[in-house]
């Protein structure tokens, strides 16, 4: 088996270079990877301050690269548009947004802004990280523009924390959705994470051995889901609000549960529910941590299945407002059907995306089956934790 996977990643190795070649006629300097991420637990808390348990994961975009004296910062990818601009200026463009243009501008004009100076790049990617299957392309993506900069004119002293807020503004900003930092952190550190966003802690946690995770992509586009995103980080923030404050990681819980009847008539149930959602959502993650850190697995998946039931039924982002088609719930109550040991959860975003399962060493195959039966089998697809995050390699 690991003769095989070098194999596999030598061939994509030398697929790569003849890209580069073929498109910029010379040969690449360097080669980069920036992996996907798998959300442990910590659904839509990010954004509020909260606290998150993050893994960078097998599938990544690997990316080779060679400098430029002209300014210029060309990307290119086998099955998607070139993204060609001059780092000379780096000004948001309304058109770009919802494009990965806007994600690499946005990095560059981000570090720009900070006062770094860098100068262009030449790169060709190709990438096994499935796109709007919740484990973030956009995110990988994002930093790995950052860590090339870093790499080729910064001399490296770019810390993971800096490159992942250089990504999230790119993302909000030039790309125009409303995300957090779960994301770009976890994929920037690598590792196995517990990540406090109000403390600016971040702390390893041992994974859970004996396991394989499997991701199940239910289908669907997020294309157009910037709104409802937009929407839980929003009535959060309007709950926050009624207190004079941004966050709901400044609002006690306790303070929300005693005003409720004069909350109600000031936001939507919705809003409190989604409220309700976060603060638990903080303690789970805590307490998966310690039971992780204890070697205790079954209050670890205990948490993870809590944590899937509550984005179901408060956080309310397992499907659209409204819409019969249904593949999030589908995928999780076939899950309880079938998975006997381990836990599942949605991740990421919602409303399309991804179902995560944890399963013991051996049944793995048996789920994986399944699932593809029902979902098609380039839906589903099997990661292993990952230590390190965007990262220059060796040639």
């Amino acid at each position: 088996m690991q003769t095989q996977m070098k194999n596999q990643a030598g061939k994509r190795r030398a697929q790569l270079e003849q890209l580069f070649r073929e498109r910029f006629h010379r040969a690449p300097e360097r080669i980069f990877s920036s992996p996907g991420r798998a959300e442990i637990i910590g659904n839509h808390t990010d954004h509020n301050l909260g606290r998150v348990m993050v893994s960078a994961i097998s599938c990544d975009i690997l990316c080779m690269v060679a400098s430029r004296n002209d300014g210029v910062v060309e990307i290119v990818a086998e099955d998607f548009r070139p993204i060609s601009f001059s780092v000379r200026d780096l000004s948001m463009r309304e058109r770009e947004k919802g494009r990965s243009v806007a994600l690499a501008r946005g990095v560059l004009y981000y570090l720009q802004q900070q006062g770094y100076s860098f100068g262009g790049f030449s790169a060709a990617t190709h990438s096994t990280i499935f796109r709007g299957a919740g484990v973030s392309s956009s995110a990988a993506f994002e930093v790995l523009v950052g860590e090339i900069v870093n790499a080729l004119y910064l001399g490296g002293r770019l810390a993971p924390s800096e490159l992942a807020r250089a990504g999230q503004f790119a993302e909000n900003t030039f790309f125009g959705k409303p995300c957090g930092l779960l994301d770009q952190t976890g994929i920037a550190l690598g590792g196995f994470h517990m990540i406090d966003f109000s403390e600016g802690s971040v702390e390893r946690v041992p994974a859970p051995l004996g396991y394989r995770m499997v991701l199940t992509n239910t289908g669907g586009s997020h294309a157009s889901l910037t709104s409802h995103y937009a929407d839980i980080r929003r009535e959060m923030g309007e709950v926050a609000a009624c207190f004079g404050k941004r966050y709901l990681r400044e609002v006690d819980c306790k303070a929300v549960f005693d005003r409720l009847p004069a909350l109600r008539r000031q936001v939507s149930d919705r809003a409190l529910l989604r409220a309700f959602h976060f603060y638990e959502e903080n303690e789970r993650v805590a307490d998966a941590a310690e039971a992780l850190k204890g070697g205790d697995l079954s209050r670890f998946f205990a948490c993870i299945r809590q944590s899937g039931e509550s984005s179901l039924g408060y956080l309310q982002n397992c499907y659209l407002p409204g819409e019969i088609s249904q593949p999030i719930v589908l995928a999780l109550k076939i899950s309880d059907r079938i998975l006997k040991d381990g836990a599942f959860r949605m991740q990421g975003g919602g409303f399309a995306g991804t179902v995560l399962a944890f399963c013991r060493d051996g049944q793995e195959e048996s789920y994986k089956r399944e699932m593809a039966r029902i979902f098609g089998a380039d839906h589903v697809f099997e990661a292993q934790f990952r230590d390190l995050g965007t990262c220059e390699l060796r040639q």
